[in-house]
């Protein structure tokens, strides 16, 4: 029974626990918890016991924490931050790339056959050839989805195509192609900006059978 300075208890279904209302989980419409079920009959009609009741039952309530922490942590389309960085280590990916801040003369870069000729660029003077760039969540989570999907990719044309295309949508071609004799090259038909170049060289997302020599192709 309830007291009659009290409302009395929501109905089944109803999105209201206690004295205060709630919305809808992402996981589904949270499971109705009606306090007064604890409450003896003969201490309904106490306002002392019955507030301080409802009090306990807000102070300790997780619907907000248990809706964040899935939110920002368990559902990857969602998370953010903290949540991102704690996926990315579950599938292998750094959010932290090695960005090449210059060029220097030579027949191969830090990031591959990036090397310049003569008259071109200047001899390395031992200066950092790289900054730490840290990827936004957006960029991040796709990098998390894309290595995600790698590591339980089949290895197929196919299906590294597709992964191809989740990385870099909207930009053009991108395709890997089977030269034979241990030999397969990614063809980009579009340049790549250093975020970009750090993700295919150094990300790991890409993947390449063991024993086999992998190219990467773009635009000069």
């Amino acid at each position: 029974m309830t007291g009659p300075e009290y409302p009395p208890p929501p109905a089944a279904g109803s999105n209201a626990i206690g004295l205060f209302t709630i919305g809808i989980s992402p996981i589904g419409t949270i499971p109705f918890f009606d306090w007064w079920d604890t409450v003896l009959s003969q201490y309904a009609n106490s306002p002392v016991i019955t507030q301080l009741i409802s009090n306990f039952f807000q102070y300790i309530d997780q619907t907000a924490n248990m809706d964040a922490f899935f939110d920002y942590i368990w559902n990857v389309d969602t998370a953010q931050g903290e949540g991102l960085d704690i996926w990315g280590r579950i599938v292998g990916v750094n959010r932290t790339l090695a960005i090449v801040t210059g060029t220097f003369f030579g027949m191969e870069g830090p990031s591959g056959a990036s090397g310049e000729p003569f008259d071109v660029a200047p001899f390395y003077n031992g200066a950092a050839l790289t900054d730490n760039f840290s990827l936004t969540d957006q960029a991040y989570r796709t990098l998390i989805l894309a290595k995600a999907l790698a590591n339980i990719s089949d290895g197929s044309i196919p299906a590294i195509n597709q992964l191809l295309l989740n990385i870099f949508p909207g930009l053009g071609n991108c395709y890997v192609t089977d030269e034979g004799n241990m030999e397969m090259t990614y063809t980009f038909d579009f340049p790549l900006d250093p975020v970009q170049t750090a993700i295919v060289y150094q990300s790991g997302v890409l993947p390449k059978p063991t024993g086999v020599n992998a190219t990467v192709v773009v635009p000069t």
